[in-house]
C-alpha cells in the first residue's frame, strides 16, 4: 500500500519537525524542570524493539529518582516515581523526546508502543506481528485503554493495528490520543503505579 510504504513515512518526518520546531519552549522548559526535581540525567534513555524486532534508544524525559535500597538495588517503580514524574506522565510530556525518534526512523506517530526487549521472546506467534510496523508514540491500544487493561488486549489491538494500517485510521488514533491526554485516562493500570511486567501469556489465553 501506499500510504504504509512511503505517505506515512512523509508525514512522520513532516510533522516531527514541525512539533520540535513548536514545542521547543516546552520541551525546553520541561527539560530544566527535570533537572532542578530529579537531577541528572535529563533524559532516559532504554534500548526498545522496534520494526521487525530491530533494537533502537528510545528518548524519554526521566520521570523516576534514583533511590536504592540498603543494597544498592533501585526500590520498586511506584515508590521511585514522584509527584512531579507522576504529573508529566499524566500530561504526557515526559514523551516529547521521542518526536527525536520519529524524525530519526525509529518510530512513527501512529503504531504499537515500543516494549522491553525482554519481551520478545515471550509473544506469541500472533502477538509477534505487533513489529510487523514501526512502533508508535501512540496507538490504537492506547486510545482503547492504555495501561488500563489487559497485556493481552493490548497486544489484540497492536495486531489489530498492523494488519490494517490507513490514513484514516492513523489521524482517528491522533484525534482520540489528544482526547485520552486531556482526560489523563488509563495511565496506571489498576493495581500499579506503571504496568505490571509481561510475563507470557498461558496457552489457554493465546491471542487468535
Amino acid at each position: 500500500m501506499l500510504y504504509r510504504k512511503f505517505v506515512k513515512r512523509i508525514i512522520d518526518i513532516v510533522l516531527s519537525l514541525c512539533a520540535l520546531i513548536i514545542l521547543s519552549p516546552v520541551l525546553l522548559i520541561t527539560a530544566l524542570l527535570v533537572r532542578v526535581k530529579l537531577g541528572s540525567p535529563v533524559i532516559f534513555c532504554q534500548k526498545r524493539p522496534g520494526l521487525k524486532g530491530r533494537v533502537f534508544n528510545l528518548y524519554k524525559f526521566r520521570s523516576m529518582n534514583d533511590a536504592r535500597d540498603e543494597n544498592g538495588e533501585l526500590l520498586p517503580d511506584e515508590v521511585r516515581l514522584t509527584s512531579f514524574g507522576k504529573k508529566l506522565r499524566a500530561t504526557s510530556l515526559d514523551e516529547l523526546p521521542e518526536f527525536f525518534n520519529i524524525l530519526k526512523g525509529d518510530m512513527s506517530f501512529v503504531g504499537p508502543r515500543p516494549l522491553l526487549v525482554q519481551y520478545l521472546p515471550l509473544y506469541n506467534e500472533e502477538q509477534a506481528h505487533r513489529h510487523d510496523v514501526l512502533p508508535g508514540l501512540t496507538g490504537l491500544a492506547q486510545v482503547n485503554g492504555r495501561n488500563a487493561i489487559t497485556w493481552e488486549k493490548k497486544f489484540e489491538y497492536d495486531v489489530e493495528y498492523a494488519r490494517n494500517v490507513s490514513f484514516l485510521l492513523d489521524v482517528k488514533i491522533i484525534f482520540d490520543t489528544f482526547g485520552k491526554v486531556l482526560k489523563r485516562d488509563g495511565i496506571s493500570s489498576a493495581t500499579s503505579a506503571t504496568m505490571e511486567p509481561f510475563r507470557g501469556t498461558k496457552k489457554s489465553e493465546d491471542v487468535r
